[in-house]
């Protein structure tokens, strides 16, 4: 499983509950898997279906979503295609055909396809080794995006009974569960539930008066990143985008009342990078894979707290400090109450009201915003301070806090990076560069590397194959592909600097100066993390490049026991690398991964 992990996605380690779904997936069971928006839920079935005889089929509403990750696969060196509407009679052939002789490992499908004269029997052709139903929360009434083209797949259990079915989606409350479980008669499922706590998201709510103002001044804070903007209505959609590009921005709109042609390419061009700024309806976003969205604002209240919060999880997907702003004003309650009192069904203008009542509770709670988030989801949340949001202390420490649910419990431990201490400036030509490749292969930036690979670029300058590998993100294909391309580019980075001649480190005057000093002094690993108040992760990031920049630094204090670097370095030898992953798959979980990658440094 690590093997396949690093080789196809880049991965050296599996995030909180994605070891445990795969291995139920993989022993032929049915599962729910409830995941926050870049928990990383879509690797929970396209790993498995690697390892499996077969091909496995994804059933997702959206186009753009499919698109997305059909790409993304591809990239990675894995054979993946779809069929939906916007593919030719040809097309679909074509496909078809593919997964008929065997040539696909994961073959993507829109909902409505399954009440395609033919198309059952097409399936029941082909080796299927699972299915999984993304946005799970769409078979039921009381989700908050339900779609009726969900109810066929009440079928799938009857027409394919040995076929382990697993859903997933991001939000979900307990009464969705429970009726998504109940809508795809799920045999004996074990439900799996990551923490919905987001630590890289930052929460604020601001008075609606003079929000355009603000809005700018949000903006200045986040020059050339990717912004989504939700608004009310078409026109206030309309109207934002005009003053935001009269103003020198780059934005585009998207919303229920452009044709269809206009929102595929305002979207496209988001996507691609073309332009940063989207000024939205909440009919944008559901199908949007784009990790790198750095702000998030709402100009005029959601319907609901489940809405918002899969909204706002649209920012920082890759785990990089992001933003989420509301704009509150009574007077967007009022619009949403006049819509409401229209509906003609008792229960459900009810239950929106609800639904607005707890927005509303949002924006006027006193406490941390975080915790009332979360206890909406019905997770606790221990922390008094959450240290990121507008009701806590911002200087206070980002905490990774425990699950507690009756289903199952798992410590978070997402490699956030919380600190920007790259090269600012070799990232953007890094970035240029991306850009260049994206354009290329007709693709978008972020399918070749993510911004949190790039700044693992410019943070360790890896300028061969084996340090290259080391990268979060990249796998053997894209080491292939691209290695070399961006190699060049870090090493033309030092010798027109001439860093390789430098007569000092080149992180004097950075955090690393800081974590250097420490070390100076013999403090431990965790010494370092207790006094700078960083992760564990981040002081062994520092000291791995440390060791790199001043290879006579001693730091033989941090050594691991002889007796046990003795035996990682045995491991290390076995594998004939330098890859964690292979290592820990030999040695076991009684080695951790701070002491293998410390053992890694001194073998150097």
């Amino acid at each position: 499983m690590l093997n396949i992990l690093k080789k196809y996605f880049g991965y050296e380690d599996f995030r909180p509950l994605q070891k445990e779904i795969i291995e139920r997936v993989l022993d032929g069971k049915d599962c729910v898997v409830l995941m926050p928006t870049g928990g990383g839920k879509s690797l929970c079935f396209q790993l498995p279906a690697l390892m499996l005889d077969g091909m496995a089929i994804v059933i997702s509403p959206l186009i753009s979503l499919m698109k997305d990750q059909v790409d993304a696969l591809q990239t990675n060196g894995i054979t993946a295609d779809f069929i939906n509407s916007a593919l030719s009679k040809n097309e679909i052939t074509s496909v078809m055909n593919k997964a008929k002789t065997g040539k696909l490992k994961i073959l993507y499908i829109a909902p409505e396809r399954l009440a395609v004269p033919g198309f059952e029997n097409f399936l029941h052709e082909l080796k299927i080794s699972l299915m999984a139903i993304d946005e799970a929360h769409c078979i039921s009434e009381w989700g908050h995006d339900f779609r009726p083209d969900y109810r066929n797949l009440k079928l799938l259990r009857k027409k394919f009974i040995k076929i382990p079915l697993i859903a997933l989606t991001a939000t979900a409350t307990e009464k969705v569960r429970e009726d998504i479980i109940k809508q795809l008669s799920l045999e004996n499922p074990k439900v799996f539930i990551s923490s919905f706590n987001r630590p890289n998201l930052n929460y604020a709510v601001l008075p609606k008066k003079n929000s355009f103002k603000s809005i700018l001044a949000l903006l200045g804070g986040h020059k050339n990143e990717s912004v989504i903007i939700y608004c009310f209505s078409r026109n206030d959609t309309e109207t934002l985008v005009s003053n935001l590009n009269g103003y020198g921005f780059k934005a585009a709109a998207y919303h229920a009342g452009l044709d269809s042609k206009t929102r595929k390419e305002n979207q496209e061009k988001f996507i691609r990078d073309e332009i940063n700024i989207m000024v939205a309806t909440i009919a944008f976003g559901m199908g949007i894979d784009k990790p790198d969205v750095r702000l998030v604002i709402h100009h005029s209240l959601p319907k609901s707290v489940e809405g918002y919060y899969q909204e706002t999880g649209r920012a920082g997907r890759d785990g990089l400090p992001s933003r989420c702003v509301l704009f509150f004003s009574y007077a967007d309650k009022f619009k949403h109450d006049y819509f409401i009192n229209m509906i003609e069904n008792r229960v459900e203008q009810k239950k929106s009201q609800e639904n607005l009542d707890q927005v509303l509770r949002y924006g006027n709670v006193h406490g941390c915003r975080r915790k009332f988030l979360l206890n909406y989801f019905n997770e606790k949340y221990g922390e008094a301070n959450c240290g990121n949001c507008d009701r806590c202390a911002v200087q206070a420490p980002l905490e990774l806090s425990k699950i507690d649910t009756k289903i199952t419990k798992q410590k978070t431990s997402y490699p956030y990076i919380t600190d920007d201490t790259y090269n600012s400036i070799l990232f953007e030509e890094l970035r240029s560069a991306r850009t260049q490749e994206a354009r290329r292969l007709n693709v978008p930036p972020y399918m070749i590397f993510g911004d949190k690979a790039l700044r693992e670029m410019a943070t360790n300058f890896p300028q061969t194959q084996t340090a290259f590998l080391q990268i979060s993100g990249v796998g053997n294909q894209k080491l292939s592909q691209f290695g070399e391309r961006f190699m060049s580019v870090i090493r033309n980075y030092f010798n027109t600097h001439k860093m390789g001649n430098q007569t000092e480190p080149i992180y004097v005057g950075s955090t690393y100066d800081e974590t250097r000093k420490l070390l100076l002094q013999k403090t431990s690993i965790n010494g370092i993390a207790k006094k700078r108040n960083l992760s564990v992760g981040t002081v062994m990031s520092h000291i791995e490049k440390i060791s790199i920049t001043d290879p006579l630094l001693d730091i033989t204090h941090l050594k691991p026991q002889s007796e046990r670097f003795e035996i990682i370095t045995t491991a290390f030898k076995k594998t004939g690398g330098t890859l964690l992953a292979p290592v820990r798959e030999i040695l076991g979980d009684s080695y951790s991964y701070e002491e293998l990658r410390l053992a890694r440094i001194f073998l150097k």
